[in-house]
């Protein structure tokens, strides 16, 4: 009785596999065995899981048949952002006639799709996490808005389940383990953001230039610039204070007044507590010629 029993639990999970299979989405199928490898290959270069990248590739281009991706070879739906300076073409997406990047071939497109998650400062913890843990990337993709769509991490999660994509990603660790041993020492590093005085900023590190944090945070160098009161020919050094957004008028309500220490100016009084120079001055009834002095008082608000 038993034996029947296994025998009939056994014929049911046969099934059972067999009308998975039967529902798997031909086109699909055919998608995730033309671009495997290359998603292997993504992932040992730039961590990221191969079965992410398979499953974006599969949801964004529709398996290959959007017409971004038949026209343009972007397979990820990425937009051109302020820094994109390549091919692009006009596609109705969130808004009408947006633009999105173009490439020469899908190849392009995953390399792209990598160096985009792997230099951009939002996506940066997803590196954090565990290279086969692909439901912790699919929602901190949500998290960090690659997305719209509120379902997006789950559509992931489905489709990495549905077509056993996370077998890749064991493929990408049991291979070649050490082949880019070198890069990864090489590789980029994202700066860690930091808010104050409701500010957003980074601490410039050895060999920064405006023009660097600018597209890993995908604005212009000159808006850097002028947001933080410096000048085009001004070298950024270790550990200068970088706001990305124009500064306040003032300091926020817990600081009224700054007491001037040694090598204090009224610039880097400004940088301290995020306000404009201009402004500084203003507060302080002081012209731009003044220069503070140890024990002045330099008022905030």
């Amino acid at each position: 009785m038993k034996f029947s029993r296994l025998i009939f639990a056994s014929i049911l999970l046969v099934c059972s596999t067999l009308a998975q299979a039967q529902y798997r989405n031909p086109k699909y199928v055919a998608y995730v065995k033309q671009y495997s490898d290359l998603a292997i290959e993504q992932m040992r270069e730039y961590k990221i899981p191969a079965s992410i990248t398979l499953s974006q590739g599969l949801l964004e281009s529709g398996a290959g048949q959007s017409s971004l991706a038949k026209e343009s070879n972007n397979h990820f739906g990425i937009k051109c952002g302020v820094r994109w300076n390549g091919p692009s073409v006009s596609h109705d997406d969130d808004a009408p006639n947006e633009c999105f990047r173009a490439y020469n071939n899908p190849n392009a497109s995953y390399e792209d799709h990598s160096k985009f998650l792997s230099s951009g400062a939002r996506y940066a913890f997803l590196f954090n996490l565990d290279i086969t843990d692909y439901k912790g990337w699919a929602k901190g993709l949500k998290k960090a808005g690659y997305a719209t769509d509120p379902s997006y991490a789950n559509r992931l999660i489905t489709i990495i389940e549905d077509y056993e994509l996370y077998k890749y990603d064991k493929e990408g660790l049991s291979k070649k383990k050490h082949v880019h041993e070198k890069k990864e020492k090489e590789a980029f590093t994202p700066h860690q953001a930091y808010i104050a005085n409701g500010l957003l900023y980074v601490i410039a590190r050895r060999g920064d230039t405006f023009e660097s944090i600018a597209d890993e945070f995908d604005t212009y160098a000159r808006k850097l610039i002028k947001d933080n009161d410096l000048t085009k020919d001004y070298t950024l050094a270790e550990g200068d204070i970088i706001y990305l957004h124009q500064k306040n008028k003032h300091a926020s309500e817990k600081y009224t007044v700054h007491t001037v220490r040694e090598d204090d100016s009224m610039h880097s009084i400004s940088q301290l507590y995020g306000i404009r120079l201009k402004n500084l001055y203003k507060l302080n009834k002081k012209s731009g010629e003044y220069v503070p002095q140890v024990g002045d008082l330099i008022w905030l608000r």
